[in-house]
């Protein structure tokens, strides 16, 4: 019951698209590899993992610094305009709410507005330009695999791309988060409290580039968990739950979770992982790609938002 690794190498990043015929196979065969899991992973994307850890890097030193320096770049509700950008202390979000908080935090980059404020790690300017730039890099693989999901489901191949016009500006709430996982002092863990909690991701997709700590899990539809470990040079994509009732279940978005390590030697070691989120834009309404209206029509915004709602702990 692992996950099926697909290569990805004949659309990936600086490759012309393929031909139609090679556009068909590789789609049918990302469609066959979620059925079981609702997650493949894909290599050759052209997305390396120096590149990654380049990110990942720079990233941990803006997470290493004091707390009342992170605070200043708080995600805050308050802003409308941006509602998911910025610093996500740890136990403040919770993604399986019948747990204590995650034992977590993150940093949230949901446009590319030059509004916005941004950390200066160290003084410099490395913080933003690094993590825009792997931004707008997911965004070029998300748009592939847009086009490569309607293609696969049988619909027009820019079915979705309409949908997602907006990626990086305040219209779309597609967001890059870095999330990073706090060395554990054993006595101070809450009963039932773990790394991030049992959830399905929230929009259309997700991007998911982990570093070699482990310890994700993906919820089989036998109702097993199995692992989902750190594969170099691979991009892990799950479905969300907006695709999920696009497409009336033939997709659908798969529980997982981050335990605690099992190892005191693990405990000792902090995780990093990056994920992009890929929403549709705000104004979307979500409906049956096969007109079945086995669930109702659904706005991007609000079911994102009441989502929210749930998840964060004020």
């Amino acid at each position: 019951m692992s996950i099926e690794v697909v290569d990805f190498g004949s659309f990936g990043l600086g490759k012309p698209e393929p031909s139609a015929i090679e556009m068909d196979r590789l789609s049918a065969e990302i469609l066959r590899a979620f059925s079981d899991i609702g997650f493949v992973y894909l290599k050759n994307t052209g997305i390396e993992d120096q590149k990654v850890t380049e990110v990942m890097h720079i990233c941990k030193k803006f997470f290493t610094l004091p707390s009342d320096i992170k605070q200043q770049y708080a995600r805050s509700m308050v802003d409308t305009e941006n509602i998911d950008h910025g610093w996500v202390a740890a136990e403040i979000e919770s993604l399986n709410p019948t747990r204590p908080g995650d034992l977590k935090e993150a940093f949230n980059v949901s446009t590319l507005s030059s509004r916005i404020k941004w950390p200066s790690v160290n003084h410099k300017p490395e913080f933003r330009e690094c993590v825009e730039s792997f931004f707008k890099t997911c965004q070029l693989l998300a748009v592939r695999m847009l086009k490569v999901i309607a293609l696969g489901l049988g619909l027009e191949g820019d079915f979705f791309l309409n949908k997602h016009k907006y990626v990086g500006c305040n219209q779309n709430q597609t967001s890059l988060r870095s999330l990073y996982y706090p060395s554990i002092h054993k006595p101070s863990v809450k009963g039932q409290q773990i790394r991030c909690g049992e959830h399905s991701d929230y929009g259309t997709f997700t991007l998911l580039f982990q570093d070699e700590c482990g310890g994700l899990e993906v919820m089989h539809k036998s109702g097993q968990f199995v692992a989902a470990p750190h594969i170099p040079n691979t991009v892990l994509l799950n479905i969300g739950d907006l695709l999920q009732k696009w497409t009336s279940d033939r997709l659908i978005s798969t529980v997982h979770r981050v335990l605690l390590p099992h190892s005191d030697d693990k405990m000792c070691k902090s995780r990093q992982s990056l994920a992009f989120f890929v929403h549709p834009d705000n104004d979307v309404m979500v409906t049956c790609c096969d007109g079945s209206e086995k669930y109702p029509p659904t706005n991007s915004l609000q079911y994102l938002m009441e989502r929210f709602d749930a998840t964060y702990i004020m």
